[in-house]
């Protein structure tokens, strides 16, 4: 069919999807790139910042589960819509996450309940609000890209807006890291956060459902129907049960998959900044060119994963057994992350460039795994799968997340606890015992334990506390804590990578167990 005569206006609408996700992992990001100067403003550990993630992770996995109904039944239109206010109002909020923790920490206090520190519960509920948004995202935009496009070309606009991801987490290094330093933390959430809205007036002028879009001429209203098995399906609007959904092999393959590589990237996103700075001592500026190669090597994946199906469709397998193999192909290059820890002393390029090889296998790996739902199931139940998978993904990236957190600082308790007999040995110890038995907290009144909390990362205030009692014995503890906590942090990242690498591969051997050939649903 020629497409110069049926025209090209559901490229306009992917188009807006591509931003959309643009802004959504823009706001995703910002709290990591801010981690190592938040983590020593208020006092952060490893296992602190870990449950402030994963509070964002359980919150989107569970919204993930209403947010692909809420789409279905509202429309994509509203649901989209909606989904973007949300989040973009639960991004600016971080800004004023210290006095949102204030208020929480006092209403707990008023019923006997032991609070959080402050800051802990205010990056918390922030948190939860942005994921409760940006849970939307994905479900409204597999779902407009299946009422857009028909199935041939859905995989390559998958591609194309998933890329936007990368775009996010390529522009946000390159503007939070200078916002924060010219113009405070605060702004760098507050400006990042305010984008969504520009894009929603776009959104709400230009889209429409495909039947009532007057800018779709005839002929590409043809186009995006031509899938004759799911012409019927329009006619049914019957909802979809949860349950009934459940009892398909096709569902338990894509939440399995779900489950088990969206915690690899999202370790990637949140932990990225601290890994430079664990391992390469690299914060601020000095991670901008970094995490912006890495992340745009990503796009590469996104792209290309979504045309890669077409070079085994082409040569006559059929579009499931083309994706499968396009997708086998994929889960072998996160292998080479197993490489990033033994050859990463050569240069910090070495397990950048490496870790975003995996990276972009992640993006070209997830628009296929989307596909896979509008290839199998009626787009009235796309939303709903996507959700149901979205939710398993979210609990896998929750257990990576608590599992990364509690390895960190295990680890780095391990490298101090060294330090500290180390220190011991050389005829300090009463310097040792008096810093350890102080009270120490941050100036927000957050605890500070130097058991568990290595003196590099300490709030500033609290090192003047310690260098106040000597400077000179501070100085020589520090030099010689550093590479121990390095050293054994080292360790820590290299178990987290294994279980990256191999992540895919057993995604892919139990999803092609549970669904070994094509089977389109036809019973919903």
């Amino acid at each position: 069919m020629n497409q110069a005569k049926i025209g090209n206006y559901r490229w306009t609408i992917c188009a807006l999807l591509f931003f959309a996700t643009t802004v959504n992992y823009l706001d995703r990001q910002v709290l990591s790139l801010l981690k190592p100067l938040l983590e020593e403003q208020f006092g952060w550990s490893n296992s602190d910042y870990a449950d402030i993630a994963a509070v964002f992770q359980f919150t989107y996995a569970i919204a993930m589960l209403f947010a692909g109904r809420f789409v279905d039944k509202l429309g994509t239109k509203w649901g989209y819509g909606i989904a973007i206010v949300i989040w973009s109002i639960g991004a600016i909020i971080h800004a004023y996450s210290i006095s949102i923790g204030t208020g929480i920490a006092a209403v707990l206090t008023t019923f006997g309940l032991a609070a959080l520190p402050v800051s802990i519960l205010g990056f918390m509920f922030s948190r939860a609000v942005l994921a409760i948004g940006e849970a939307g995202n994905f479900p409204a935009a597999i779902k407009a890209t299946a009422e857009y496009h028909p199935k041939k070309e859905r995989s390559l606009a998958t591609g194309i807006f998933n890329s936007g991801a990368n775009v996010g987490a390529v522009l946000a290094p390159l503007c939070v890291p200078w916002i924060a330093e010219h113009w405070g933390w605060e702004r760098a959430f507050e400006l990042v956060g305010a984008i969504g809205f520009l894009w929603l007036f776009f959104w709400l002028y230009f889209y429409d459902s495909p039947e009532k879009q007057k800018r779709l001429s005839a002929g590409e209203l043809a186009y995006i129907n031509s899938d004759e098995d799911e012409v019927a399906d329009k006619a049914n609007v019957d909802k979809v049960s949860w349950f009934k959904l459940l009892t398909y092999r096709q569902t338990w393959a894509f939440t399995f998959g779900k489950f088990m590589t969206d915690g690899v990237w999202w370790f990637f996103l949140f932990w990225l900044p601290g890994y430079l700075k664990d391992q390469y001592n690299m914060t601020g500026s000095d991670i901008v060119l970094p995490l912006a190669l890495l992340y745009s090597m990503t796009m590469i994946g996104s792209i290309g994963g979504g045309w890669f199906p077409k070079y085994f469709i082409n040569k006559g397998y059929t579009v499931y057994e083309g994706r499968m193999r396009a997708m086998f192909a994929i889960a072998l290059f996160p292998l080479v992350v197993l490489l990033a820890q033994p050859f990463g002393h050569y240069s910090f390029w070495v397990p950048v460039i490496l870790i975003g090889i995996g990276t972009s296998a992640h993006q070209a790996w997830s628009a296929n795994i989307f596909t896979t739902v509008s290839d199998m199931f009626p787009k009235r139940a796309i939303g709903s799968v996507v959700g149901i998978g979205g939710m398993a993904g979210g609990i896998g990236g929750v257990l990576v997340t608590k599992v990364g957190g509690w390895i960190f600082d295990s680890y780095a308790n391990k490298g101090i606890s060294e330090s500290f007999a180390k220190f011991n040995e050389m005829g300090n110890s009463a310097f040792v015992n008096q810093i350890t038995s102080m009270d120490l907290a941050s100036k927000y009144g957050d605890k500070v334990n130097l058991d568990i909390m290595a003196l590099s990362k300490v709030p500033v205030e609290v090192a003047d506390k310690l260098k106040a009692v000597d400077a000179t014995l501070f100085s020589q503890l520090l030099e010689i804590q550093k590479p121990l906590v390095q050293s054994n942090m080292t360790v820590a990242y290299t178990i987290m990578f294994a279980f990256c690498a191999v992540a895919y591969l057993i995604a892919w051997g139990v999803m092609k167990s549970l669904v070994p050939k094509y089977k389109k649903i036809t019973d919903l």
